[in-house]
């Protein structure tokens, strides 16, 4: 199976249409915004996974999650049986995160003003590696200090159908595709929405191999 740095990211892209969905209130799905962006993301990911590789983390309730994780810039996202939380130290190494690239930044404000959001200024960049099989819950996104921000979420490699859910955990989701350059967006009133990824199915991408990479940017302090 290709490594999450495989030469893999040197082949050519599968191309989608670009274009404007709302998904909520304020979210939007921005179709193929990242794939101008791919050349510069992808060296400056390679950096960051050399210095913080993936790694399967273990939830308070003692279960190993099937993403494997990495973070970058001041705070990193982490689990443990201890709880969630954000640290600006690696917990593996005990040394900060990576930097959070420009390039990245860039996308990331740029995205969140066309969504209507701005002035987002990210500090944390969670990092999830999903293989065909592996998924995430229903989740909402409540470790930030304050939920003033918006989420930007970036999709590289195989497609995956993200779950977007209600303000309740029983609310039912839609079931939205998201594809190789698509960053969704959500804040204001849809900032804590249930949302998660059902498991993704088998495939290689022609330029990120068997995996799908997911970036998902907060203002976490």
């Amino acid at each position: 199976m290709p490594g999450p740095t495989a030469d893999l990211f040197a082949d050519d892209a599968l191309q989608q249409p670009a274009g404007r969905e709302q998904i909520g209130e304020q979210s939007y799905v921005l179709r193929a915004y990242a794939l101008p962006w791919v050349e510069r993301l992808l060296p400056e990911l390679r950096r960051v996974l050399a210095q913080s590789p993936f790694r399967q983390m273990v939830t308070p309730g003692g279960f190993t999650m099937s993403a494997a994780l990495s973070s970058c810039g001041e705070l990193g996202w982490t689990t443990d049986t201890r709880g969630y939380r954000y640290s600006p130290l690696d917990p593996r190494s005990q040394q900060p995160w990576p930097a959070l690239p420009d390039a990245l930044r860039e996308l990331a404000v740029l995205a969140a003003a066309d969504a209507g959001f701005n002035d987002f200024a990210p500090d944390a960049c969670l990092i999830n590696r999903y293989v065909p099989g592996a998924k995430m819950s229903l989740h909402q996104d409540k470790n930030e200090r304050d939920y003033s921000a918006p989420v930007v979420s970036v999709s590289l490699g195989l497609p995956a159908v993200f779950l977007f859910g209600g303000h309740a955990r029983s609310d039912k989701p839609q079931k939205i595709s998201l594809f190789h350059g698509d960053v969704v967006v959500w804040g204001g009133v849809d900032r804590l929405r249930f949302h998660g990824v059902m498991p993704i199915k088998e495939g290689v991408h022609p330029r990120m191999g068997r995996q799908r990479i997911n970036l998902t940017l907060r203002t976490a302090g």
